[in-house]
């Protein structure tokens, strides 16, 4: 059965074998958590306390592993159609993207990087156990100079800077368009006052776009550093949308910390970012995996596509610190390709290297968030004492088969976020 339940005092897990998120052997043992953190992992038997009720399950021998993460997701984009964001009010967006979050945390996703959408509400909501959902560390609006990547508005529409009125994904808050300085620091601030953790720029071309071809350069070095600034002021950091090597370097030369996608990069940029320790947060774009109804941007796809495996191969000859995330969008249809996508990562790396990113590896950079970050801190994204209580009971072993991860609704046999249980099938 599916069941979700109110937190317990102790929730045991017996006769388990742990993935910790980081190491590459398996520990046979039981798991304790009581209320929302882990509080106990044993090679030998946890009894239960007296005096205090305990849930106990009995994993016979299956395969303990934290919940997964995903650094590029955009909850309200991924959840609602193009129509929908043209013609939805903002209550049925919020909606869909509240019903989006319920399923990405049954994929087994118990954390999320929120890269661009309003998601203020859907987070508190969740974060108040009123409804089920990942952590969401939220960017709030993207940032885009006019004619930018997050620049939706209609060609002929007069910019804002001249006196024009807002696009649409901006009346939405999916994207803000900025341009000079001091627009720049009032989109960053206007985002931290809406609670973003960190701040996304637009700082190159995308194929979702129709204005920017991929090798145009976005925003230019005195904007970029004064939206670092701001950030850092907040004690965050900048996260740049880029593909192409002279965006990536301008980002760089500006302080960001992460560089969204990069499949454009060349080897000799790769490796800067591995020198300054800035993050790759990188996707396993393939074709198919999105769909585009004009030829400009299907061939922009195109292109973006063949960058994967060269860049991933440099990421590990040079050792960048890289993280894993899907940045779905507007095809609400094809949101569960998350989870293929995630045992993707197979294609490029062991089981082992591709697990830990899926959980340890992405839960490192979303704590750059420093002290915005909305959850104080707090470890996750690995099985040790006192991290937060997210974890995945697997049917099989994921470090033999990553593919168990691409079917969670037959795989994934108990779901915990936060000491709750919220799926078991045992």
């Amino acid at each position: 059965m599916t069941a979700s339940s109110e937190p317990s005092q102790r929730l045991l897990f017996h006769n388990v074998r742990v993935f910790d998120g980081v190491s590459a052997d398996l520990v046979s043992g039981d798991v304790l958590i009581d209320g929302d953190r882990i509080a106990a992992v044993s090679t030998s038997p946890i009894g239960e306390e007296p005096g205090r009720e305990t849930v106990a399950i009995d994993g016979a021998g299956r395969v303990l592993m934290p919940g997964m993460s995903d650094a590029h997701v955009h909850l309200v984009g991924n959840a609602n159609s193009y129509i929908d964001m043209v013609m939805g009010t903002e209550a049925h967006i919020a909606l869909n993207g509240l019903a989006e979050a319920k399923n990405m945390l049954h994929r087994g996703f118990t954390s999320v990087r929120d890269m661009a959408g309003d998601t203020g509400s859907i987070k508190s909501v969740i974060d108040r156990g009123l409804f089920e959902g990942p952590r969401i560390y939220p960017s709030q609006a993207a940032i885009s100079q006019t004619s930018g990547h997050g620049d939706f508005g209609f060609v002929y529409d007069c910019p804002t800077a001249f006196g024009g009125d807002q696009g649409r994904a901006e009346q939405i808050g999916f994207m803000r368009v900025a341009d000079g300085e001091d627009q720049v620091l009032a989109a960053v601030r206007e985002q931290l006052k809406k609670g973003a953790s960190q701040i996304k720029l637009m700082v190159g071309g995308g194929a979702a776009s129709m204005y920017d071809p991929l090798y145009t350069v976005q925003f230019i070095d005195k904007e970029l550093r004064a939206a670092v600034h701001a950030a850092t002021d907040y004690g965050t950091y900048v996260a740049t949308h880029v593909y192409n090597v002279t965006g990536i370097r301008r980002a760089l030369a500006a302080g960001v910390k992460s560089i969204e996608h990069g499949h454009l990069a060349d080897e000799e940029t790769i490796a800067l970012l591995a020198e300054k320790e800035v993050w790759l947060s990188m996707q396993p774009f393939a074709l198919g995996d999105h769909h585009y109804p004009d030829p400009g941007r299907a061939e922009k796809d195109r292109q973006i596509c063949t960058g994967v495996e060269n860049v991933y191969e440099w990421a590990k000859k040079h050792g960048v610190k890289t993280a894993w995330g899907t940045d779905l969008l507007l095809e609400p249809q094809i949101a569960p390709r998350q989870s293929e996508m995630a045992a993707r990562l197979g294609d490029y790396y062991s089981n082992v290297e591709a697990l830990r990113m899926l959980t340890s590896g992405n839960a490192e950079l979303f704590r750059l968030a420093g002290e915005r970050d909305p959850y104080g801190q707090t470890k996750f994204g690995e099985i040790t004492r006192n991290a937060w209580a997210d974890v995945l009971l697997v049917d099989g072993n994921p470090l033999e088969d990553l593919n168990l991860l691409a079917d969670p609704g037959k795989n994934l046999s108990v779901i915990v976020k936060n000491g709750r249980i919220v799926k078991n099938i045992l």
